[in-house]
């Protein structure tokens, strides 16, 4: 789809680097470039050394592309870089304003080549002017106050994924391929900035709208708020996702194990309905379940705990 496409990724940690991993699963030629001393925080630096599951995420998000690893501060930098800079056709940049000027990827620099070139870079936030990571972007977005509306513990795990990181690694690679359909069309420095802040607000607005935020309204169908799409534990230990909504599978979900729920009641709100498919599935166990939904859709998945 991007044969022939060669993308610089001058980022690092996790939206950048899954903005180069989306554009080189469409087939383009991505040089994920490096300080040979410094690395990639999430390879060396204090993620790692904190937790090694960052390597694993490292490798996951930059293994197809062509590692460059250069001396950031050898004298001769700016002419190492310029070789990949004149056959490059987009950018992907997120350094310093100090480091963008001695690497030679400042705006100055760029448009001195004098060629078409896409160029995304990638900041926290166009309206607060401070750092932040994943969990700062969801609380000022307002989103996080979803997470924590029905909690009164005094700890409260974050979410189960950096959803706005990935969030915005998918709109950093959007851009860059909206970057560089303008820029073959004009042969001329096309550069965007984006920023993890405000694409959280901008994705996740749809789904928790103003109108709904003054209504108060924080329970919906995806977030638990009816039997028929939720999760229940088994006698096992396991878990079964239930994602019944539509009429006829939930008809075939409480003629297959018996649940005592009409369809009428599958959108009912109270503890009682819950209950009763939960008690359904108490009594049986994960293997069991499997069973008896084989070759029927009945939008049921079995939810394996880690052992």
């Amino acid at each position: 789809m991007l044969k022939g496409i060669k993308i610089l990724d001058l980022t690092h940690r996790l939206p950048g680097p899954l903005a180069g991993k989306i554009l080189s699963d469409m087939g383009a030629e991505v040089f994920k470039i490096e300080d040979q001393k410094h690395k990639d925080p999430f390879l060396s630096g204090m993620f790692s050394e904190f937790d090694q599951s960052f390597e694993n995420w490292y490798e996951e998000l930059n293994k197809n592309k062509k590692l460059v690893r250069l001396d950031f501060k050898a004298a001769d930098i700016k002419e190492q870089l310029k070789k990949y800079l004149l056959e490059a056709d987009g950018i992907l940049l997120s350094l310093s304003p100090k480091l963008k000027q001695t690497l030679g990827v400042d705006d100055e620099s760029l448009k001195a080549l004098k060629k078409g070139l896409a160029v995304v870079e990638l900041e926290a936030s166009s309206t607060h002017n401070k750092a932040m990571h994943d969990l700062n972007a969801l609380a000022l977005s307002g989103f996080l106050s979803l997470h924590v509306a029905h909690e009164e513990s005094q700890i409260v795990a974050p979410p189960f994924m950096p959803v706005a990181g990935i969030a915005f690694g998918q709109q950093v690679a959007t851009q860059l391929l909206a970057n560089l359909l303008n820029s073959t069309r004009s042969g001329e420095y096309v550069k965007t900035v984006s920023y993890l802040h405000d694409t959280a607000e901008a994705i996740f607005h749809p789904f928790w709208s103003k109108e709904l935020r003054d209504q108060k309204k924080t329970k919906f169908l995806h977030n638990g708020a009816y039997p028929c799409y939720s999760l229940y534990r088994a006698k096992d230990g396991n878990y079964v996702a239930v994602a019944a909504v539509e009429e006829k599978f939930w008809i075939d979900l409480i003629a297959t194990f018996s649940i005592p729920l009409p369809l009428e009641k599958r959108f009912n709100t109270d503890e009682e309905s819950f209950k009763r498919v939960a008690d359904t599935f108490a009594k049986l166990t994960s293997v069991e379940i499997e069973n008896m939904a084989k070759n029927k859709e009945l939008c049921l998945s079995i939810v394996r705990k880690i052992a």
